[in-house]
């Protein structure tokens, strides 16, 4: 039998042949031939680069083109970080108005003379289609005040760019980049008017996107609630195009828009701090929450549940919890494995955490972070709930698991999340069941871990950690069966009945690409055959309860 390593090789293998026969192919005469089949059309509508502000960071101080060594900008040998910014030309946006027109064009012919002919490195998917877009948006330095031969030169890259993202973008691509090269495709057919054929086929992209990509309660398949605001932002951006261009804006986008708000409401709206579930970390969305109000959008969200994510909160708390299965493995490149973990704040600030997530790819500590063990869920013998496997340069879900028997109660003086994942099924034979329980008037929580041991396994090690701000203060009491955890403006008890609590060190990972050494509350334990018979029969026959906890504010400044 081939195993799933075996099929990750040859699909790897595969891959670089395809990619071999792909860049011979894209390197040829006959694709520079194919691109370059452009139309004597003259750019009409001229986006206000005001409305990419959701998406571009603004330095408060402008930069005259004059302030860089343009002669050598391009003969550096950069990073491929500096690379990709220099290439995609979104720093033209950091540029004061005052800038040399001629200077700014300059630049874009030298890059032009340079790059004409598909490259690999220069010609990459999303710097291509950031590169239009600058270009485009950027036009009062760009293309004003320009002679004829400039414009045609620079109309015509415009469309050959744009005819290589129609060639590419039918290809496997991060979802992210496909609604980048989306975007760069429909602006191509709006600033042209007279070529409509990049707006027909941009809007069928566009529509292919909302198809794959987003459920029809408006969050993204993948579950990532940064590519949820990530779709939110582009698909405003394309909207106000239409709206600049008094163009007719498709009713499906408006659709979307207002889907995608509501799940951006339900998730940051009602909590206004990231939660660290499946591939996010630490933002500020303030900045967007201005840029929605100053275009007009509200959007509004007062439900528990969305997304496979349940928030329920009041004036002092919020619980959060992932009660949703993995996403197909399609969309799993930045899932953790994480079912079933919870987040709790108190008066605003984090009280228990997942680790957060490291979104560079090429970083091990990526996959340390999509681990179980730094989530706030229980691990078996150090396996996560779900296994990852190599694909292309991602790792993906190989086997997924299901999220069931889920249960939300929000009521006044009583909150419960609760659900059962079959992750650990097939190599242990195990069903996980949490249950997180909150007394609002007591300010207590209450959790309940249990396994449904389906199959006879011998002794199994099971782990729990609950992660911690690294602000916090964390201690054991002296007869050690409390933890006590200072959070500046109160103060929680933790305690578990069932077996001995631990306070150990880990990684917090909340910052983008940045670790810190953080602490966690650490239960462990091992689970044999003779205690699985004994404890089934006291519980009623239907499960073993591995553990408890109680979790209580102490005091309140």
């Amino acid at each position: 039998m081939i195993n799933t390593n075996s099929l990750g090789i040859l699909g790897q293998f595969y891959f670089n042949i395809k990619e071999s026969f792909k860049s011979i192919y894209q390197n040829s005469n006959f694709y520079e031939k194919k691109i370059s089949k452009t139309f004597e059309n003259s750019f009409e509508y001229k986006p206000s680069p005001h409305l990419l502000s959701s998406i571009i960071k603004y330095q408060n101080k402008k930069y005259k083109i004059e302030d860089f060594a343009i002669e050598s900008i391009w003969q550096n040998n950069l990073s491929s970080k500096d690379y990709e910014k220099l290439n995609n030309f979104f720093w033209f946006f950091s540029l004061d108005l005052k800038s040399s027109k001629k200077t700014t064009q300059t630049v874009i012919k030298n890059w032009i003379s340079n790059n004409s002919k598909y490259q690999k490195k220069s010609w990459e998917f999303d710097l291509t289609a950031k590169r239009i877009i600058s270009w485009l948006s950027n036009h009062q330095l760009t293309y004003e005040d320009s002679d004829q031969e400039y414009r045609t030169t620079f109309d015509h890259m415009i469309q050959k760019q744009t005819n290589h993202l129609l060639n590419e973008i039918k290809n496997p691509k991060e979802v992210e980049n496909k609604m980048i090269g989306c975007a760069a495709i429909i602006l191509t057919g709006l600033a042209y008017k007279n070529e409509r054929q990049y707006l027909t086929y941009g809007l069928n992209l566009l529509k292919n996107i909302i198809k794959s990509s987003i459920d029809n309660q408006g969050f993204t398949k993948s579950r990532n609630i940064r590519q949820l605001i990530f779709y939110l932002k582009y698909f405003i951006i394309i909207r106000e195009w239409f709206k600049e261009s008094q163009s007719l804006i498709p009713e499906y986008i408006d659709e979307t828009i207002y889907y995608l708000g509501s799940s951006y409401a339900f998730i940051w709206q009602n909590v206004k701090q990231d939660i660290f579930f499946n591939g996010n970390y630490s933002s500020d969305n303030n900045e967007f929450d201005q840029y929605l109000k100053r275009f007009g959008y509200t959007f509004k969200n007062q439900i528990n549940e969305l997304g496979g994510y349940a928030i329920l909160k009041n004036k002092k708390i919020i619980l959060a919890a992932d009660i949703g299965s993995s996403p197909n493995k399609i969309f799993s490149n930045d899932y953790q494995a994480g079912a079933l973990s919870f987040e709790i704040f108190s008066n605003d600030k984090k009280l228990i955490s997942n680790a957060g997530y490291y979104p560079d790819k090429n970083n091990k500590f990526n996959k340390l972070s999509r681990s179980t063990a730094l989530h706030c869920a229980l691990s078996i013998e150090d396996y996560s709930s779900c296994n990852f496997i190599k694909h292309q340069k991602n790792l993906i879900v190989d086997k997924g698991l299901k999220v069931s028997k889920k249960n939300v109660v929000f009521e006044n003086n009583y909150w419960k999340i609760s659900g059962t994942h079959d992750g650990y099924l097939i190599k242990f034979g195990a069903i996980y069941e949490r249950e997180i329980e909150f007394y609002p008037e007591q300010m207590k929580f209450i959790g309940y871990d249990k396994l449904f041991r389906k199959t006879p396994n011998k002794e199994i090690k099971f782990d729990i950690r609950f992660h911690l701000n690294p602000n916090s203060k964390v201690m054991k009491t002296q007869d050690k069966k409390y933890i006590l955890i200072d959070l500046e403006e109160d103060g929680w008890k933790f305690s578990c009945d069932n077996f001995d609590i631990n306070i150990d060190n880990g990684l917090y990972f909340g910052n983008k690409n940045s670790y810190k050494e953080n602490q966690n509350i650490y239960i462990s334990g091992i689970n044999n055959e003779n205690k699985q018979f004994l404890l089934m029969f006291l519980i009623f026959q239907l499960h073993l309860l591995i553990h408890s906890f109680v979790l209580v504010q102490v005091h309140h400044k």
